[in-house]
């Protein structure tokens, strides 16, 4: 069933003002990010299901690749409630011992589920086809070309046949300028949250980005109109947690 599209204007923000909107959420609403994180997680889960899927989960293979912060933390969610719905899921983490707390958190119940979690040198090696990738390796925190692992998680994801499925960004993209770093995930699909980023938006990296959604990680529309950012939202997501914005 596809996702519907917005019947509300919905503005693009950059990197610096989704820092703030996490910040008003934390400080000013007592919104906490394990709560925004489930949300995203909820979403991408969603997502996977509904467009990649078909559905019917149940039985299919998916890769989950994550990095050690709250992007990373938002693709676990989803690899959690994708078990629940009858999915083989394995899962990458570029420097497990490195994760911060709440993305730990949401590895310590990974384990506790046991979800497997791999190397990549793990992954190269898996012989079952693979139906799905989740890309959480990098978010809005990125800054220049990715190095080390997440560069060969990058590289690794996009010789797969799979499709990829990317959360708030492809990794290797600049949220706020568009910039399209060496390399990049190349992205059936993205699912950006709370609101669009400017940088999804430069017509250059729109082959890397793929389809563009929006997921709903319950921000109060009144936070956007702060003095902070000034910005005029409504209620986006009254019809649905999920938007197809192109």
């Amino acid at each position: 069933m596809p996702f519907p599209s917005p019947d509300l204007p919905i503005p693009s923000i950059t990197t610096e003002q989704m820092i703030e909107v996490d910040r008003l959420m934390i400080e000013v609403y007592h919104i906490e990010l394990i709560q925004m994180m489930e949300n995203a997680g909820r979403c991408l889960a969603l997502v996977a299901k509904e467009q990649f899927l078909q559905g019917n989960p149940r039985g299919k293979q998916i890769v989950i690749l994550a990095g050690t912060g709250g992007n990373g933390g938002g693709a676990l969610v989803a690899g959690r409630r994708l078990k629940t719905w009858g999915t083989e899921v394995s899962v990458c983490i570029t420097h497990p011992a490195r994760m911060t707390p709440i993305p730990a958190h949401q590895l310590d119940i990974l384990h506790r589920m046991k979800i497997p979690i791999v190397s990549l040198d793990t992954l190269k090696k898996k012989k079952e086809v693979v139906d799905l990738i989740l890309d959480g390796i990098i978010g809005y925190s990125l800054s220049g070309a990715p190095r080390g692992i997440a560069r060969d998680m990058i590289h690794w994801a996009n010789a797969q046949k799979a499709s990829t499925l990317s959360l708030d960004t492809p990794s290797g993209i600049s949220l706020t300028t568009g910039q399209q770093y060496d390399p990049t995930i190349k992205a059936e699909a993205t699912l950006t949250l709370a609101l669009p980023k400017v940088g999804l938006f430069h017509e250059k990296i729109l082959p890397f980005r793929g389809t563009l959604l929006l997921g709903d990680i319950s921000v109060p529309p009144e936070l956007y109109a702060s003095p902070s950012l000034q910005l005029k939202v409504g209620p986006l997501f009254a019809r649905s947690d999920i938007l197809s914005l192109i």
